[in-house]
């Protein structure tokens, strides 16, 4: 439909397909991934992993984020999209949950519950058009995103009590 209205009005337009991002200012109950593993691990809470957590995602830390919508909405009018925004780097569930145990310090147990149906394999943006037409990549490395993001739950008083 937006291309369409884009065709015959002639409106220009931009269209960013976004991949895991996370950071800062999430709210702790929003349903990601990273923010439940965040909020479990600082309340010593178990880490609900589906099937072994050998899914992979790849998760785009929210600057790097913010760069690429400038950079997309800056661009040449006619590039439209749809452009592939985030991290190609791909970790499973099961790492994303032992990367956060330890930056956070928790000594959360990690509990294995069945893969949902719906839940797919592998999530890895191809980020070619974005690297190109762009010249944008990510630059914030999981440890360090992480490691901002837990601080960022820590400092909101989410722990056993919150």
């Amino acid at each position: 439909m937006f291309f369409d209205y884009h065709r015959q009005h002639k409106v220009p337009i931009k269209v960013a397909r976004i991949f895991n991002t996370y950071g800062p200012r999430m709210h702790p109950n929003d349903g990601r991934v990273v923010s439940n593993f965040i909020v479990q691990a600082l309340r010593e809470e178990p880490l609900t992993i589906y099937r072994d957590g050998s899914q992979t995602r790849s998760f785009c830390y929210v600057d790097d984020m913010i760069e690429a919508f400038v950079r997309l909405m800056n661009s040449d009018e006619t590039l439209t999209g749809p452009v592939n925004l985030g991290n190609p780097h791909e970790f499973t569930i099961r790492e994303l949950a032992e990367k956060i145990l330890a930056l956070s310090g928790s000594r959360s147990p990690l509990v294995l519950k069945p893969l949902p149906a719906d839940d797919p394999r592998q999530r890895r943006p191809d980020i070619t058009l974005a690297r190109t037409a762009l010249n944008w990549e990510p630059k914030v490395f999981l440890d360090e995103g992480l490691a901002r993001t837990i601080a960022y739950f820590k400092a909101l008083g989410v722990n056993r009590e919150g």
